[in-house]
């Protein structure tokens, strides 16, 4: 069947070098590991973090966290592998396109426009929430909207994201220095948050460690579709915390972990990719999973848990005002600003990617593909997807599809965690520069972790997820299938087969 053809590797690579739609090597391990830690610090310890202690884990957020890690560090090697065997954009698209077939690596792919998407749109929201906080507490009243006509705008993440298209349009490497820069400011606020919080700890506010677990609030149809697929599947009642809270909240700050994959994208971007992917990749995860733990064990041990959940959107800064320091909460709330800038910007150049590995196969169009001739970058894509990403970030309330961003990304970890068996299976002549260790095992152990943080997502957001398919599987067979180069391949070859037949 069409829908199952593979594309071959070295068609995948050869398409790589196509003039006028190839990308220029220019990163090295430390843009690399810069860029993880760029996207990863910021959209964790800033944004979810404490909701995940709030409404899910307590002080076991760290639990949570620390589950979180292990699921990505498992796949993230399954990405490795992948990448240094298929050095070119695209990440989980292209390594499932080359093992399991064309539908499924569309269904990737559309996953991962909808995880990127998704997850610019809203950390952008965010930034725009954080950039208000900063003029608060410095006593400016600047409004936070205009109104154009009937429409209100939120400028603020319109603004931050038409600033990094432009950067990214410029080139990955200006991009890349720019995010330096900025990771830098955000680490040491970072560490600032762990020493200062630290003084505030106290023992009492970690017991119970892991809380017992309690009904949640809602009635009717909003309590069923706002508990987890779990225990929808399984008819336990909906509540929060316990074990199972600690589980969901490893589902929810699986978010702080997304920017891993996204790294694999630019692949096709790095210098020596068989060498500098696997060490960007794991020393950029080691770094924020250590960030990570320090942070929420020093959140959850300055407040009670119980007082980030009266919070209406808690946050760092909320531990630091309950404690009456408000001078580190203004600290913080910069450092949440320059936090999340640097994830927009590697979200943005990560969504492009992924787009233009796919219209290079013809699945979208092949114009989107196209990359400027001077500096070798996907200007008119970059564009589109940045002003895509701003009106969705300015004009609606994008937060309520903040768990699609983590199902998108497990789906696709699930994915490429089962592609390295059928890529040794199928292609035991390639010799990757990094290969995932104990055979099997970690392959099959990361698809399960995988998918069980997938079932403690919400029933609303399997919903989301079933109707994003949906629409994804009627753009590709009205569309993908029908314009696929793969396709126009095997026609082409089939022809040459049968014109000599035809004259016998």
């Amino acid at each position: 069947m069409q829908i199952l053809r593979t594309k071959p590797i070295e068609t995948t690579i050869a398409d790589s070098h196509e003039p006028g739609r190839r990308l220029k090597r220019s990163l090295s391990t430390w843009d690399l590991m810069i860029l993880g830690v760029a996207v990863a610090v910021g959209a964790g310890i800033f944004s979810v973090g404490a909701k995940a202690a709030a409404n899910f884990a307590g002080p076991a957020v760290t639990l949570s966290f620390a589950i979180a890690a292990v699921t990505c560090a498992l796949a993230i090697m399954c990405y490795a592998e992948f990448a240094t065997a298929i050095p070119v954009a695209g990440s989980a698209y292209v390594f499932t396109y080359a093992t399991m077939g064309e539908l499924l690596a569309w269904i990737i792919g559309w996953n991962l426009i909808l995880e990127l998407f998704t997850a610019a749109a809203v950390i952008a929201k965010y930034w725009g929430i954080y950039l208000s906080k900063v003029f608060s507490l410095a006593g400016l009243d600047v409004p936070p909207s205009i109104q154009l006509g009937p429409v209100e705008l939120v400028w603020g993440p319109f603004l931050i994201v038409a600033i990094f298209t432009v950067l990214l349009v410029l080139g990955t490497k200006l991009s890349a220095r720019v995010g330096n820069v900025f990771t830098v400011i955000k680490v040491a606020v970072v560490l600032f948050v762990i020493v200062v919080g630290f003084f505030y700890v106290k023992a009492e506010n970690y017991a119970p460690f892991i809380p017992d677990a309690v009904a949640t609030k809602g009635t009717g149809g909003t309590e069923v579709l706002q508990q987890s697929l779990f225990s929808f599947l399984t008819g336990s009642a909906p509540a929060q915390y316990g074990l199972f809270g600690v589980f969901g909240g490893a589902a929810l700050v699986f978010f702080a972990f997304i920017g891993f994959d996204v790294v694999a994208t630019s692949a096709e971007e790095v210098k020596n990719p068989q060498k500098t992917l696997p060490r960007g990749i794991f020393g950029g995860l080691a770094l924020v999973t250590l960030l990570y733990i320090l942070v929420s064990l020093a959140l959850t041990g300055m407040v009670p848990y119980t007082t980030l959940a009266e919070a209406k959107a808690p946050t760092l800064t909320t531990a630091f005002e309950a404690v009456g320091n408000t001078d580190a909460a203004k600290v913080i709330a910069f450092g949440s600003l320059v936090g999340l800038t640097t994830v927009i910007m590697v979200l943005l150049m990560g969504l492009a990617r992924v787009i233009l590995a796919m219209s290079r196969d013809g699945l979208l169009p092949r114009a989107l593909s196209v990359t400027s001739e001077k500096r070798a970058t996907p200007a008119r894509l970059q564009v589109i997807c940045g002003a895509a990403v701003a009106l969705v970030a300015g004009l609606t309330n994008v937060d309520v599809l903040e768990e699609m961003i983590n199902i998108g990304t497990l789906s696709a970890f699930v994915v490429v965690s089962l592609g390295i068996l059928v890529l040794r299976r199928k292609r035991p002549d390639l010799k990757p520069a990094f290969r995932v260790p104990f055979g099997k095992v970690v392959p099959v152990v990361s698809a399960i972790l995988c998918l069980y943080l997938m079932t403690n997502l919400a029933v609303e957001t399997w919903i989301y997820f079933a109707v994003w398919l949906v629409a994804g599987l009627a753009i590709y067979f009205l569309y993908g299938q029908r314009h696929s180069r793969l396709n126009e391949r095997f026609a082409h070859e089939r022809d040459a087969v049968a014109q000599p037949e035809a004259r016998r």
